[in-house]
Formats: C-alpha cells, structure tokens, sequence
C-alpha cells in the first residue's frame, strides 16, 4: 500500500511539474515580449531562478543541519546534469539553433564559476601529510561572499544590457503579449510556486520508494536527489524548446548553473563553510569538460543535432552510471 502511495506521489509530482512549466514558460515569453527583451534574458534571469530554487533549499537546509558536504554535491550534479542531459535531450526532441554570439558570456561566466570552486579548494586545502587519497578542501566564508558578490554584479551587468539593447518591435502587432505585463508576471509566480512543490513531491516520493525497494541511501541520493532537484529546469527547458523557445531553455540551463555555484553556494557557504573532497574535485573537472563539449558543438554554427544532443546524453551516462553502481 506504502508503494502504491509512492507511485502516486510520482504521478501528481510529474503532472505539477508538466502544468507549471507550461504555465511558466507561456508567462516568461509574454514578459519577454512585454519588455521588449530577447527571450535568453529571461531565461539567464526569471527562469533560471525561478528552476533553481529546489537546489537553494536543499543546498541551504543541508548547510543549516551541517552537511555542506551533501550542499556542494547536490549543486555540482545539478550542474553537469543541466548542461549534458537536459541540452542533449532538448537536441533530441528538436534540434536547437544556438548562436555563440548570443551565449558565449554567460558560457564563459558558468565555466569560470566551476573553476573557480576548484581553484579554491585547492588553494585552501586541508593539511593531511600530503596524501593525495585524503585531500579535503574548504571554502571559508570570505571566498563564499565573494561568489555571492560576483553573482549580484553579473545580474547587475545582465540587467542593465538588456535595458540598453532594448528596442521598439519592428512588428508590434506580432510581438504584443497575450496577458498585461502585471498578469504575466503573476502567471510566472504561480507557475514557478507549482514547478517547486511538483519538483518537491516527486523528489519525495520517488526516494522513499527507491528506500522502501532496497536502493542505497547513496545510490539514491547520487542519483535521484541530483535529478531530482533538477527537474524543474529540465521539464521548463523540454516545454520551451517544444514551443521553440531555444532562448529560454538555454538561458535556463546556463544561468541555472550560473546561479547555482555562484548565489546557492555562496549562501550555502555564509551558512557554513563548505568542504570539497578528492571525489568532488573529479566531478568539478568533468562539469569543466561536459560544458566544454555543449559549447564545442555548439561552435559548430549549426546548433545542437539530435546525433550531438545524444553524445551529451551518452557522455553523461557514461559518468553517472559507474558511480551508481560502484555506490551499491
């Protein structure tokens, strides 16, 4: 009977999570339009955050009980999940039309966050007699407020860029929103609210049922709590490149990952100092290549095909099923 609630659970989780991106997708376009933005801006800004919150509160609840270890884990498997399998399966369903004009900023301000953690953390490792198997790196407060800072002064920077490109429609007529400005943004909450309490039921029940069958609190969390968090950017980014919206699926995926290291774990880390150990640092430099390998496609000047979108797939696949078995 306990299972069969568990099921249910997932259900309702995945319809919540389908109806609210839907929602907050069609609201995020209408305030893109109503604003006069490109519709990247609003996905680097509204829905990036908006995707995000799963791994703020996990992130943040795990630092306030002390375990900033599982804080630091959660963000950087969000990360790599985000920008290997969410893209790639973007690719899949349609190919996405990517200029690198258009996104080679906030590229480059995703990889520098993902390096700077690891430059950290060598930088202020823990002294343990030089054995490499033990190392341990921690990020002190003053190097998390400082993140925390360098995320205000992007979105500072993102802001103020977008106002000043901002231009009349050439097609007013075409471009006109289909709700008030005031009402798109009070879709955009409602539709945000229901990605975060979907995304939060079907994390629940989907680990007490992976628990109740025998899987590893590991392997579970390895696994589930990583993709689970991420699920609201990974149904927002399906639904907007189904309706063709590229802007956004890829603006919420790069400032998912922008905002995840920089403003979660800079919070994270105000919180309590974050520990990062030798496992961690392995996971840091794979999200350096898996990003490395989307903007490498595409450079291409064709976009994500559906044969690039499945190498991301497979090449995430490649890293998380080893660890899912070796944690069993």
């Amino acid at each position: 009977m306990t299972t069969i609630i568990q099921i249910v659970g997932i259900i309702i989780g995945f319809v919540l999570l389908i109806k609210g991106a839907d929602v907050f997708v069609e609201a995020s376009v209408s305030i893109a339009k109503g604003l006069r933005i490109p519709s990247i801006v609003v996905g680097l800004t509204i829905v990036a955050i908006g995707t995000s919150l799963p791994e703020l509160v996990v992130s943040v609840s795990a630092a306030l009980g002390g375990s900033s270890d599982m804080a630091v884990a959660n963000v950087v498997g969000s990360n790599i999940f985000n920008i290997l399998f969410i893209l790639g399966a973007c690719a899949l369903i349609k190919p996405i039309n990517v200029l690198i004009k258009e996104i080679w900023r906030d590229f480059f301000v995703a990889l520098v966050a993902a390096v700077a953690l690891f430059a950290a953390s060598l930088a202020f490792r823990i002294p343990n007699d030089m054995n490499i198997l033990a190392f341990r790196g921690i990020i002190p407060r003053s190097i998390s407020l400082a993140f925390l800072a360098a995320f205000i002064l992007y979105m500072a920077v993102l802001v103020k860029s977008a106002l000043k490109n901002r231009t009349p429609s050439p097609d007013e007529e075409a471009d006109t929103p289909k709700k008030p400005l005031p009402i798109s943004i009070l879709f955009a909450v409602l539709g945000a609210g229901v990605i975060v309490l979907g995304g939060q039921i079907t994390v629940s029940s989907a680990m007490d049922f992976a628990l109740n069958i025998g899987i590893s609190e590991r392997v579970a969390g390895l696994t589930i709590l990583a993709v689970g968090t991420s699920l609201p950017e990974l149904v927002t980014s399906l639904v907007a490149c189904k309706k063709g919206e590229n802007g956004i699926a890829i603006g919420n995926v790069l400032g998912s990952n922008i905002f995840n290291i920089l403003a979660v774990l800079g919070i994270t880390g105000i919180i309590s100092p974050l520990f990062i150990d030798l496992n961690m640092m392995f996971d840091l430099a794979f999200l350096a290549l898996g990003s490395l390998v989307f903007f490498a496609f595409a450079a291409t000047g064709k976009g994500l095909s559906r044969l690039e979108g499945g190498v991301m797939i497979l090449f995430y696949s490649a890293y998380i099923v080893p660890f899912a078995l070796l944690g069993s």
